[in-house]
């Protein structure tokens, strides 16, 4: 089990490392996380939801994602509730005291899908969840050292050198540790270094003489990785490096919501070439130095329309499009788009409907079941192949007949239409997640957004396999930073 001084130190990259070392030297290896906390989630084999990170380890194993690698999902709806999902499926929409109440129910699904890996899989390497000696929850903990002990799992503990304070970050967990869980820990590893290694070999030898257990990898930080990431954390405002939208680039400007969900969409972009996507804050960012401007999904349609409206977002969009700019939203982007949102059921508000920004002639109903699938089909724009997936609790018709579907999608011989765009080709919706990763699909979107501002077509060079080539390079980079003998050498004991 990897296990983390706090939240962001680099677990969930580290598992992928090990996942993918693993894979390569032949070893049937499965990731496995009790719990997750993340509105950046994928479909899995069995068409339940787990999150995006499981879903990134299980590729670096060389296996399809299944919901037992991720049986506790939570998904914040807002600052009291999260949407609860038990091994794929919603439970439904509990706060944090409902949720305390019921964990020996999700123990129990925890410790099933557990037995379920060990089952197929030689290996399992398990990620713990944010702090392992959060002492104000330990006692009702299900993801960290409780569930080690239980399973008598081996566990290595990462701290993040990057954000300061590494010796209380690992001396200090050490200390809040009681006896078997130090019996437990096996090592500790440093993550995302920066400078010359050697001048910290005085401090691996304090962390050493003070703890007891060994120091077994000092890893840099490993530059332009493109693997994606986990949740939010990563695009919060003071953490993020505005790039400078430039004349030869395509601009692309992605809304910064509230509750934003599944951000990996726009990832792909970012790694084009001569493509510049920045994440706006504030409705004044938005500017026609902007080709493009993304409405990511977000797990809260309802209080993000809101939001938009009183924020000044819903005029500035309007101006966008009025003077030609290219408007895309995905998921609960394209809800927002449309005239209005109703949630009859109270699933993400106690208000009954609310106004979109009404640039696309449809409207969504909020229902209490969950689409969740993994989907094939065609642009009816370009007619380029598309694939991804679904995960909303939304169902958007059009009201009128202006403008034309945006997909054709299928799956298991059903066919049906998805999306919407409107008469002048500039504004468009869709429920597929991951659409920007079909080949074709992004090549064409983003030649149209060159020809539109005079700049010649281009052929992409990025194709979706480079991710097996970055976890590849994350393995070797693991290997050379870590004593990773030592650590499959503490997995076969």
């Amino acid at each position: 089990m990897i296990l983390g001084t706090g939240s962001d130190v680099g677990k969930s990259l580290i598992v992928t490392a090990i996942c993918r070392i693993l894979k390569n030297r032949g070893i049937r290896v499965a990731p496995f996380k009790a719990q997750n906390m993340s509105n950046n989630s994928f479909v899995a084999l069995e068409g339940g939801e787990i999150g995006r990170a499981q879903a990134v380890q299980a590729e670096a194993s060389g296996i399809l994602p299944s919901v037992h690698m991720n049986p506790i999902l939570l998904k914040p709806s807002n600052n009291r509730t999260s949407q609860v999902i038990v091994q794929g499926k919603v439970l439904g929409n509990i706060d944090s005291r409902t949720y305390h109440l019921i964990k020996p129910r999700l123990k129990e699904a925890i410790i099933d899908s557990y037995n379920k890996l060990a089952e197929q899989y030689d290996v399992i390497i398990m990620e713990g969840a944010g702090s392992c000696c959060e002492m104000n929850i330990k006692e009702h903990d299900i993801v960290n050292f409780p569930l080690a002990k239980e399973l008598k799992v081996q566990c290595v503990i990462v701290g993040d050198i990057d954000r300061g304070g590494i010796f209380a970050q690992l001396i200090g967990t050490y200390y809040l540790m009681d006896k078997e869980e130090k019996e437990l820990t096996r090592g500790f590893l440093i993550n995302k270094f920066r400078g010359d290694l050697s001048l910290f070999k005085k401090g691996i030898e304090y962390i050493e003489e003070k703890t007891s257990i060994p120091v077994l990898g000092l890893i840099p930080y490993i530059e332009d990785l493109r693997i994606d990431p986990e949740d939010s954390v990563i695009i919060q405002k003071e953490r993020l490096e505005k790039r400078v939208p430039l004349p030869q680039k395509v601009n692309i400007g992605v809304i910064r919501l509230p509750a934003i969900s599944n951000f990996t969409d726009i990832q792909v972009l970012a790694m084009e070439e001569d493509v510049v996507v920045n994440y706006l804050f504030s409705p004044d960012e938005l500017t026609l130095v902007y080709d493009c401007l993304l409405i990511p999904g977000t797990k809260n349609a309802m209080q993000d329309s809101l939001w938009i409206k009183n924020t000044g977002w819903a005029k500035k969009i309007r101006q966008f499009a009025e003077n030609g700019g290219f408007v895309l939203g995905i998921c609960g982007g394209f809800q927002i788009l449309g005239i209005k949102i109703k949630d009859p059921h109270g699933i993400e508000s106690e208000q009954k409907e609310m106004e979109g920004i009404g640039l696309l002639p449809v409207e969504t109903t909020l229902f209490s079941e969950k689409i969740v699938r993994r989907v094939k089909g065609v642009c009816l724009v370009n007619n380029q192949n598309v694939e991804g997936y679904e995960i909303h609790m939304g169902r958007t018709i059009p009201k009128t007949e202006r403008g034309m579907p945006f997909l054709r999608l299928s799956l298991d011989g059903e066919f049906w239409e998805d999306g919407w765009i409107n008469e002048k080709g500039n504004i468009m919706g869709t429920y597929l997640h991951g659409i920007m990763d079909s080949d074709g699909f992004r090549e064409d979107f983003l030649n149209r957004l060159r020809l539109k501002k005079g700049l010649k077509p281009k052929k992409t060079r990025l194709k979706a396999s480079f991710r097996f080539k970055e976890y590849d390079r994350l393995a070797q980079h693991f290997e050379k930073y870590c004593d990773i003998q030592k650590i499959i050498q503490i997995i076969e004991e």
